[in-house]
């Protein structure tokens, strides 16, 4: 038998929007908040409700979701003067579904036990179709005990639940995500600007490549763009660039050069520059196809 959770959910972006929806879908209650009040008419129309802050969100809350931007964007909403440290219940869960620093996370974590508040870091894989669709793979980081809590609330949002490690290895794990997604589109980017130049059909090549060892979720879901030269979300380069800087953060600290990571965090960087920063991660094609001299 399923249990319905009284949920806050704090965020409702590209991503949070249809993981709230696929929260109601699944009989929970929930109640939104968002920064801007445009983004919660499709949770009202589902049959959610609205609050005008976090705090007000997670009074009546068993769990409260955030899935903010950055680091300052979760503090803000937990700790933050209007966040959910001041109104949440003894016993209350949070599951933080942001990207963020692991050193942030272990913080909050620490602020929020002191109100008896748990929290588990569960940042996810799988774009926007993975959220509208339910599939995320979630990267789960906390005690054994409110991992286990949580799993009836994020199997109606991800496909793929793992349970990594104590508090901040969710985050961890998804900043080895982003460089494993920083390197395979850049790949792909640069196969599909040499098939490009040389006149090739790519709607073959992608065929022909992507049942071989080259094939990979980038390579089916975004090699299209690339050829395209069109960028629809998805995922905001501005985004990736920051979880790189997470993971470059992370791994200074740990004394390991990324060189792949790094180049590719300065290729956003320009791109963001260019004001790019709200089109796709796949724009990143952008870059070769300049450096080649591919107009169309």
């Amino acid at each position: 038998m399923n249990i319905a959770f009284n949920i806050a959910f704090i965020g409702l972006g590209t991503m949070g929007a249809p993981m709230a929806l696929n929260l109601l879908k699944a009989g929970h209650s929930v109640t939104a908040y968002n920064r801007t009040s445009g983004r919660t008419q499709s949770i009202v129309a589902a049959g959610g409700t609205v609050a005008d802050s976090p705090k007000a969100a997670a009074a009546t809350a068993d769990i409260v979701i955030t899935c903010v931007s950055d680091s300052s964007d979760v503090e803000a909403v937990v700790i933050g003067e209007n966040g959910i440290i001041h109104s949440a219940r003894p016993g209350t869960l949070l599951i933080d579904m942001s990207t963020i620093s692991p050193i942030v996370t272990r913080r909050i974590a620490e602020t929020l036990a002191q109100k008896d508040i748990a929290m588990i870091d569960a940042p996810v894989s799988g774009g926007s179709e993975g959220a509208e669709k339910g599939t995320l793979s979630i990267m789960m980081g906390g005690a054994t005990a409110d991992i286990e809590r949580a799993k009836p609330v994020l199997s109606a949002m991800g496909k793929t639940l793992t349970h990594v490690g104590d508090i901040g290895a969710g985050q961890t794990t998804k900043a080895i995500n982003q460089i494993i997604v920083a390197g395979t589109y850049w790949s792909v980017a640069e196969g599909m600007a040499l098939g490009l130049k040389a006149g090739l059909d790519m709607e073959k090549v992608v065929q022909a490549v992507g049942s071989g060892a080259a094939g990979s979720w980038g390579l089916t879901n975004r090699s299209g763009n690339m050829i395209a030269n069109d960028y629809p979300l998805g995922f905001r380069v501005r985004l990736h660039q920051k979880d790189l800087n997470i993971a470059l953060e992370t791994a200074r600290e740990l004394g390991l050069p990324l060189p792949m990571a790094a180049y590719v965090e300065q290729i956003e960087n320009g791109l963001i520059a260019q004001g790019y920063g709200d089109e796709d991660v796949s724009a990143m094609a952008r870059s070769v196809r300049d450096m080649g001299g591919i107009s169309e």
